[in-house]
């Protein structure tokens, strides 16, 4: 059986190492270079391990909870259960996780948790290390890497999935596969201010929805609260808050206690809105306290941020920090089952490319790399599992469509005129356009313009060609997608936040 993954983060070498594992043929496809994507800025850890007072029911009720109640408690279940077993196997792969004097695991605290049960390596550069040991143990493995592989669309047969359309080197070729695996993150690119790599286009989600695969709450977009204000954006990661770091305005006050008991440590949609609301009533950034820790205690837990923050000129030893929110992660995705299987018989997806629903409406912090790493498990076993007849026992009938679903089957690409009165079309214009109105904070008339630019954009479209103009297609296709669910859930819960309309308003 050949098993075709794309993407190459956590899920997806952890996937393609269990398919290899298994004895099946694998090829990953890598849109840049193999270990590039989001999982090697990942500077959060891995929760799922449980110290005294903690347990796996705790971490799933904070799950929940962080989700604002839209979680799937099957899906939330097997993460918890299955994260020792997925962090050990990453210590067995060679993840060098931070280790006290004793040997044991340090455990680190995040917002939103209830107890310190997150491993981190290099005190801020977890997904680097994961990236490297995965990296490393796909390469010792032998399995097939093709890179610079950009996808293009998927190979459908009588309704299945069967491989892929690329385009590498210039050249569209097609690629047969009895499995696709697709892990090839977010969209965060979507906005004009993000956490995400360049490449973070939505393409995996973008083809499955050409091909039919049902997708599901792509309103929920994170905004992660702590980028650094200056220069390009630079995450400076929760766990700096989790160690006590306080977030100040002008007056030296700390607003998030106004929004929320727990203040700094409230869920990260809460902290973003408020640091948003805040910045916008001073007319300027809020900024982020980590003096108190000192200037020894920072470089070591925080080695990375310490050496940007002052390569850009700050010492945040003894300054407060300027900081501003902005698009993190995506909790919508295509829809799969508990076993990363979608609608579309061949076709199964793992990270963030899926709805696994285990993040409901609001992700909660360092389950992202977890969930990477159980559920790209779980996904190379059902691909194993796949047979040319699962479609004729139903196969893709078991996965369930829960959510609000949506889905397209035309090809949005690049404008090339106005068209409608809209603005010329392009990357720049599309992502200020939901910045502005698909964001943080959005309202009924903002939506509804967005969409119409929107459209007006994909009517005046040509065929793409390159690369580049691929990506814009696919991203056209996700703003659609994206502010349509926005205007459809009327009601504020988690990251999506809707405010009153301002017409009537006085």
């Amino acid at each position: 059986m050949t098993i075709a993954v794309v993407g190459c983060g956590i899920a997806g070498l952890t996937a393609a190492l269990h398919a290899h594992e298994a004895g099946h043929a694998v090829t990953i496809f890598a849109k840049g270079a193999l270990g590039d994507g989001s999982t090697p800025l990942a500077q959060g850890g891995v929760a799922g391990v449980y110290g005294a007072g903690d347990s796996a029911s705790a971490h799933a009720e904070d799950t929940i909870s962080a989700g604002a109640g839209l979680s799937d408690p099957d899906a939330v279940e097997v993460l918890v259960s299955e994260g020792a077993a997925r962090i050990a196997e990453l210590i067995a792969r060679g993840v060098a996780f931070d280790r006290a004097d004793d040997g044991a695991l340090l455990l680190g605290r995040e917002a939103a948790h209830s107890a310190a049960r997150i491993v981190h390596a290099g005190g801020d550069a977890t997904g680097a290390e994961i990236a490297r040991a995965l990296t490393a143990a796909v390469r010792s493995a032998g399995i097939e890497i093709v890179e610079s592989a950009f996808l293009i669309d998927l190979l459908m047969t009588a309704g299945s999935v069967r491989g892929m359309r690329l385009l590498l080197d210039g050249i569209v070729v097609e690629k047969p596969a009895d499995a696709v695996i697709l892990a090839t993150g977010g969209a965060g690119q979507l906005f004009a201010h993000t956490t995400n790599p360049v490449g973070a286009t939505g393409d995996g989600i973008a083809a499955a929805m050409r091909a039919g695969a049902a997708v599901a709450d792509l309103e929920f977009v994170q905004f992660h609260p702590t980028i650094l204000a200056d220069g390009a954006p630079f995450l400076i990661s929760e766990a700096v808050r989790g160690e006590g770091a306080t977030l100040i305005d002008e007056d030296g006050h700390r607003f998030c206690f106004d929004e929320h008991p727990d203040g700094e440590l409230a869920p990260r949609d809460v902290v973003a809105r408020a640091i948003a609301r805040r910045a916008g009533r001073q007319g300027a950034p809020v900024r982020l306290d980590a003096s108190a820790l000192g200037a020894r205690r920072l470089a070591e837990r925080f080695p990375t941020i310490d050496r940007v923050t002052r390569r850009r000129g700050f010492d945040w030893s003894r300054e407060a920090i300027p900081v501003t929110p902005a698009a993190h992660y995506l909790m919508g995705g295509i829809v799969t089952d508990l076993d990363g299987r979608t609608t579309l018989d061949g076709l199964l997806a793992a990270g963030e490319t899926a709805r696994t629903g285990v993040h409901g409406a609001n992700r909660l912090a360092s389950n992202s790399l977890l969930e990477g790493a159980v559920f790209g498990a779980r996904a190379a076993a059902a691909a194993v599992a796949l047979s040319r007849s699962s479609s004729e026992d139903g196969g893709a009938d078991r996965v369930e469509t829960r959510g609000r679903l949506y889905s397209a089957d035309r090809v949005s690409t690049r404008s090339t005129t106005e068209g409608d009165g809209a603005p010329a079309f392009s990357r720049r214009a599309l992502q200020q356009l939901m910045w502005d109105h698909v964001g943080l904070l959005r309202r009924d008339e903002g939506l509804a313009d967005a969409l119409a630019t929107i459209h007006a954009w994909q009517s005046a479209s040509v065929s793409p060609a390159s690369p580049a103009e691929h990506e814009d297609a696919n991203l056209l296709l996700l703003a659609e997608a994206t502010a349509s669910a926005a205007l459809a859930r009327t009601e504020s819960v988690g990251a999506h936040f809707r405010e009153r309309s301002l017409i009537g308003a006085r």
